[in-house]
């Protein structure tokens, strides 16, 4: 939907004295019945941004053809406007069949290969052409629908007719006035569950990210056992088994976490101090064990480089990764301080507890071909959870 349209009630001059009654938007909802009550019909235009350094048309035309995924137009942000300016407005809406599962299944959903993962959609990240950060909200909720009635024609004008279903219906199954009752709640027939937002920011892109994809490689899950943490999961990494091509793309490692977690009382097993998160990523050898390798032993990052701190070398990545960035390198660089390498810091607690919760962690490019299997050494624990991944690089 490009445009929202509300209306707008013209002010008569008794209501000057009234702050309540100033304008009043969405009683309406057609331009027909706006214009008959005396209001005027103005379209809003939905956008991500306004491109303020643009001041033509021919200029907005011109970043345009430079952006592949929003549509950028000349154009009034408001009906009534007198000026146009250049508008950046999101892609068409994706809109799909969610991965197959069975009916009130909270696991592993149908899909390629012979280990199918949760039910997921990814989606690429909003594009502002500008290059300012910008804070976003992600919004995620599942809603639940039924066939027993009609739910694009049926609203509170259907309230009382004979097709509309009630609660607990009696039905005369047999047909001998002998009633069977069916445990039917019209609360549960058409509503939303798990309605949960999230507040993230979207940076700037450098100049040496340019032409590249960026995956996101995090966390998700949060404390608890398989009950405490339902119908969420335990921790994991996400995207757990990751490929991706060497001159074409990069890889954010990062995570965020709590130091307030109380899993709304229900449980906190898990390892380290209660109603913390810690995570750490560190390389082992297979994936079907369960200790990771020394630093100095661990050959995978002589092909890293860091985009974020260009200074690091990979060995300084795989010591910010393994501590949640309380060293945040071997050395002094770029981006971390002497005060907290691991030269110069106070000692690391093994459980990562006086570790960051949340760790921005590095950008990666990759110099060479190779592989990554690594765990979480906090949190992956044997017969209770895995926390484990891997991450192909190739040619």
């Amino acid at each position: 939907v490009s445009t929202q349209s509300r209306s707008h009630k013209k002010k008569s001059s008794d209501d000057d004295d009234d702050d309540e009654v100033k304008r009043k938007y969405g009683r309406p909802i057609s331009e027909e019945s706006c214009t008959s009550e005396g209001g005027s019909w103005v379209e809003f235009l939905s956008y991500l941004e306004v491109l303020k350094d643009v001041t033509s048309e021919s200029a907005c035309a011109a970043a345009q053809s430079k952006d592949k995924r929003n549509k950028i137009s000349w154009s009034k942000l408001r009906s009534d406007d007198a000026a146009e300016v250049c508008v950046v407005q999101a892609p068409e809406v994706m809109c799909g069949p969610a991965p197959w599962s069975r009916v009130n299944h909270l696991g592993n959903a149908g899909g390629p290969g012979p280990s199918p993962n949760a039910s997921r959609v990814e989606v690429d990240m909003p594009h502002f052409p500008s290059g300012d950060a910008k804070r976003c909200v992600l919004r995620l909720r599942y809603n639940i629908s039924t066939s027993d009635y009609d739910g694009w024609n049926t609203d509170a004008s259907s309230n009382n007719d004979d097709d509309v279903i009630e609660n607990d219906p009696e039905i005369d199954v047999l047909g001998n006035g002998e009633e069977m009752e069916l445990a039917l709640n019209t609360a549960q027939t058409g509503r939303t569950f798990q309605d949960r937002s999230h507040v993230f920011e979207v940076l700037p892109r450098m100049d040496s990210m340019d032409g590249k994809t960026i995956h996101n490689l995090n966390v998700r899950g949060k404390r608890g056992n398989i009950v405490q943490t339902f119908p969420a999961t335990e921790y994991d990494f996400i995207p757990d088994r990751l490929v991706v091509k060497k001159d074409t793309d990069l890889v954010h490692v990062q995570w965020t976490g709590s130091n307030t977690h109380d899993n709304n009382n229900d449980g906190d097993a898990g390892e380290g101090e209660d109603g913390t998160d810690r995570h750490n990523l560190l390389e082992m050898t297979s994936l079907d064990e369960s200790y990771p390798l020394k630093i100095t032993d661990a050959d995978f990052w002589s092909g890293v480089q860091s985009l974020t701190d260009t200074g690091a070398t990979g060995e300084d990545i795989a010591i910010g990764l393994a501590t949640s960035g309380f060293y945040c390198a071997k050395r002094e660089t770029d981006q971390c301080p002497a005060s907290l390498s691991l030269a110069k810091k106070r000692k690391l607690n093994d459980k990562l507890d006086n570790a960051p919760a949340s760790y921005f962690g590095h950008v990666l490019k990759f110099t060479k071909a190779g592989t990554l299997f690594y765990m979480c050494s906090r949190n992956n624990n044997f017969s209770n959870r895995s926390q484990k991944g891997a991450l192909w690089v190739e040619d």
